[in-house]
């Protein structure tokens, strides 16, 4: 398959620069199985196509303010993107800057105190904070929220909020995980109540999920490494899920990723979730079966993406362009602040 095969034109003014006043009122495009018409629903409206044993799966991963800046020795100017914490005072980071530093190099931080390179792989750096706390901590106040490149505005006091998802609790993502962001407290207590059974997952979301694949052909890509979790206790509510007649709808490519990550397969092609903690560079594009999911909730993702290539691989790439001719035709809202999508898998 090549990169080209999954590009489609987006009106710019459909990029949505800022979320929706209340989360739930996010618009919702549910695409059912075969051909059955695309239905335009209201994200509130989700109990509605729910039902009583189904378990909806969250990524509970924390978005860290991750941007820093500071300046060389030198004088040149450094921005700093931590793509994650590896405990302590050190960090994986990108480097915005005009020459490389080497092993050694210190960079004076805008916000107090300095930051050591200590080596490099690829494209990531590995820094060692000299900061007055711990840098978790420090991060809190010393860093800025790392919006996505896509929204081209500064953040402001309502993103602290409004790019974390409700459920939020395990810190050390970079980028949120956004299929989450359309659940309100509310809309989460109606589904509550009706019985809908709620597990997670984490994934520490990196900077790599908003790297463009360099390569057409796609069997040269190498994917981004991701640190996730997959406990016991949410392997034995899908299998007690899926015994009882219940559906499994991962809330995000996120949890998809992560549970796929997590199956294990025999000679015969069955399928199995096991528990898992670890990193994963799973690339799922058409060919791959997804197992763990009956449906996701996802937004609408960037042309020639990985994500919009997994999608693809859910339902079918003909459908899914499909889909998203009809989101632009109907003037959806596109990406991390945009509108919603629910994919049920294919018959």
């Amino acid at each position: 398959m090549k990169k080209s095969d999954f590009d489609y034109e987006l009106p710019p003014e459909l990029i949505a620069q800022a979320p929706l006043p209340e989360r739930s009122a996010s618009r919702l495009l549910v695409v059912p199985p075969g051909d059955v018409p695309f239905e335009d629903r209201v994200f509130r409206d989700l109990p509605n196509l729910l039902r009583v044993g189904d378990l909806l799966v969250f990524n509970d991963t924390r978005v860290i303010p991750a941007r820093l800046f500071g300046q060389k020795a030198t004088g040149g100017r450094v921005e700093i993107m931590i793509e994650r914490l590896l405990g302590g005072d050190r960090a994986r980071a990108q480097l915005g800057v005009s020459k490389s530093p080497k092993a050694g190099a210190e960079i004076e931080l805008d916000a107090g105190g300095v930051a050591r390179v200590l080596g490099r792989e690829g494209g990531f750096y590995d820094l060692q904070f000299e900061v007055n706390e711990p840098l978790e901590s420090w991060l809190l106040h010393a860093g800025r929220l790392p919006l996505p490149p896509y929204i081209q505005r500064e953040p402001g006091q309502d993103d602290a909020e409004r790019y974390q998802t409700v459920f939020a609790k395990e810190v050390g993502a970079v980028a949120a995980p956004t299929a989450g962001l359309h659940f309100d407290e509310a809309l989460l207590d109606q589904l509550r109540a009706m019985g809908v059974e709620f597990g997670h997952v984490t994934l520490h979301v990196g900077a790599g999920t908003f790297q463009p694949v360099r390569v057409d052909d796609l069997s040269e890509h190498v994917m981004h490494s991701e640190w996730i979790n997959v406990g016991a206790s949410l392997v034995e509510q899908i299998r007690r899920t899926r015994e009882a007649g219940g559906r499994v709808i991962g809330v995000g490519t996120t949890v998809v990723r992560a549970l796929e990550s997590a199956t294990r397969r025999d000679e015969n092609g069955m399928a199995e979730i096991v528990p898992f903690a670890g990193e994963t560079q799973l690339f799922i594009l058409p060919g791959y079966r997804i197992t763990s999911v009956d449906a996701m909730v996802t937004n609408f993702h960037l042309p020639q993406s990985t994500l919009l290539m997994m999608v693809s691989a859910f339902v079918g790439r003909t459908r899914i362009f499909d889909a998203y001719r009809h989101a632009i035709h109907a003037r959806y809202r596109f990406f991390s602040y945009g509108d919603a999508m629910l994919l049920w898998g294919r018959d």
